[in-house]
C-alpha cells in the first residue's frame, strides 16, 4: 500500500516532461492556424494608422500643389480661385 502511494506522489513529477512535449504537440497546429490568420487579416489599429498616413501624404501633395498655385498667382494676378486637390476628397 505504501508502494502504491509513493508511486502516486511521484508520477506529477515523473510525467511532467512528458505531459508538457504531449500539450504542446496537441497545441501546435491551433497556434500555427492563429498566427496565420493573424498575419492576413488587418487590425482596427493598422487600418487607423494606414488611413493617417494615407490622409498625411494627400495633404502633404494639397500643400505643395498649393504653394505652387500661389507662385503662379504672383506672377499672374488674373488667375483663377484654388480648385485643386484636396486631401479627404476622392
Amino acid at each position: 500500500m505504501r508502494k502504491a502511494v509513493l508511486l502516486l506522489a511521484l508520477l506529477p513529477i515523473v510525467s511532467g516532461g512528458c505531459v508538457r512535449t504531449v500539450a504542446s504537440i496537441v497545441t501546435a497546429p491551433v497556434k500555427v492556424v492563429s498566427k496565420g490568420v493573424d498575419w492576413t487579416t488587418t487590425s482596427q489599429s493598422e487600418a487607423d494608422r494606414n488611413y493617417g498616413k494615407k490622409m498625411r501624404k494627400d495633404e502633404a501633395r494639397e500643400g505643395k500643389e498649393r504653394r505652387k498655385w500661389q507662385e503662379q498667382c504672383r506672377k499672374n494676378p488674373e488667375c483663377p480661385p484654388y480648385d485643386g486637390f484636396r486631401a479627404g476628397r476622392d
